[in-house]
């Protein structure tokens, strides 16, 4: 497995900075935004995919450090019932398989997105329960819409060769793992998951377990680190569907941490375990999204703890057995 950070958090720095301070600390991979909620600082996709001169020096700058690219994010909502807002995510989305094809990236990182409960709808509606009967009609209606939507892209994927890396995030339509497996039956097995254990934990989903039951479909293209601690006094009164703002964070049910400061090493152990026996031996990539730890404090603490957690090297025969 190789050791990977999304180089969002050190977007203000260029480049070739952001890559060496990776370097140094013994990342191996990066996820690089190219569109969407994580922006893209470090590229500039219109120009790089039209552009292999452009994409040659990506490359060189790449490999001068020993990086590869586990994945190009862009996070956004092609389900939006603003057609504009649809519009705009469905051309990033398209332009970064596209970009992931020509830099020989396996995947691209994004969301289901999320329309509205009905076609009057203005505003993405995430349904979080089956009654009253209306939740479910428009429950049924976004599903028709995602499953309208997505066999397209599914398609265009598959032709270029690039997985779609689907992070299951609430208020997405997809934001658990049978969601995840409705829409990969709906569309091809390019459709699957950017495992993203984060989301999970709050949702009271276990993730070693989701990565058993995904890993058995084999439905994980890519996976991101990053933690969550439950706070259980502000659960017992707040619940878990907490609209608390996240930059007030003393007053939340649940925070994202910093990879062990939600779950200790031994939980992620369990997680990398339960990876290697899917066979999944890719990229493990830091996301940063701790309001308590700066993005420097929060990524040395996830690699010091991840670079002692991933499998590295190849079990080889069971000599034993």
């Amino acid at each position: 497995m190789d050791l990977g950070v999304l180089t969002v958090p050190l977007g203000q720095r260029p480049l070739g900075d952001a890559l060496d301070y990776l370097a140094d600390l013994g990342v191996d991979a990066v996820e690089l935004g190219c569109g969407g909620f994580p922006g893209s600082d470090h590229l500039e996709p219109a120009a790089l995919v039209d552009d292999p001169d452009r994409r040659t020096a990506l490359r060189r700058t790449l490999d001068d450090r020993d990086l590869s690219v586990s994945a190009l994010a862009t996070h956004n909502n092609p389900l939006h019932p603003d057609p504009e807002r649809a519009e705009t995510a469905d051309r990033e989305l398209r332009r970064a398989i596209r970009l992931a094809d020509a830099l020989d990236v396996p995947a691209v990182t994004c969301f289901s997105g999320l329309p509205g409960g009905s076609p009057d709808d203005a505003t993405p509606n995430w349904i979080t329960a089956a009654w009253p009967p209306e939740h479910a009609d428009a429950l049924a209606y976004q599903w028709e819409r995602a499953t309208e939507y997505w066999p397209d892209v599914a398609a265009l994927a598959a032709d270029r060769g690039v997985d779609i890396a689907i992070e299951m995030h609430p208020n997405m339509l997809v934001h658990e793992p049978h969601g995840l497996a409705r829409l990969r039956d709906a569309t091809n097995e390019r459709v699957g998951a950017n495992f993203d254990p984060s989301h999970l934990y709050w949702q009271g989903i276990d993730p070693v377990a989701a990565i058993r039951w995904l890993g058995d479909r084999d439905a994980i293209h890519h996976v991101h680190a990053k933690d969550t601690e439950l706070y259980p006094d502000r659960c017992r009164t707040r619940g878990v569907l907490d609209t608390t703002p996240l930059d007030r964070p003393a007053e939340r049910s649940w925070l994202f941490r910093t990879v062990g400061y939600g779950h200790g090493e031994r939980h992620w152990k369990r997680i990398v375990t339960a990876l290697r026996l899917v066979g999944y031996d890719g990229a493990v990539s830091i996301e940063h999204e701790d309001a308590l730890l700066s993005p420097q404090e929060g990524l040395e603490k996830a690699v010091e703890l991840l670079d002692r957690v991933l499998i590295e090297t190849d079990p080889g025969e069971a000599f034993w057995a």
